[in-house]
């Protein structure tokens, strides 16, 4: 397999991960709004997850190493399909998102 096809193959591999994560992020309000906290609360455990693995691989996803060995190209969404803005401003956006869902679960628990 060519290193282009590689790129290729971990960079939709490195978006279906973060599709999954993002949309649990944005479910969190939304089930915590149909009062189904238990959903909301497993979802913020099953992202805490994610945290934890970029936390221990100093805030970047192993993906993105993984990508990095086949292109010499650094821009932010070298290893990921996803727009230049999203891409960079990643984890500031979705950070934000969690936080404020995961205040909101626990308002709404209380």
């Amino acid at each position: 397999m060519r290193d282009e096809s590689k790129l290729r193959a971990i960079k939709l591999l490195h978006t279906a991960v973060w599709a999954v994560f993002a949309g649990s992020i944005v479910a969190i309000p939304a089930f915590t709004y149909r009062g189904a906290h238990t959903v909301a609360w497993g979802l913020i455990a099953f992202v805490f997850l994610e945290v934890l693995v970029l936390v221990v691989n100093g805030m970047r996803c192993p993906l993105t190493d993984v990508a990095a060995r086949y292109t010499d190209d650094r821009r932010d969404d070298f290893d990921i399909y996803l727009p230049l803005f999203v891409a960079r401003y990643n984890k500031q956006i979705f950070g934000g998102l969690y936080v404020a869902g995961i205040v909101y679960a626990a308002w709404a628990s209380s």
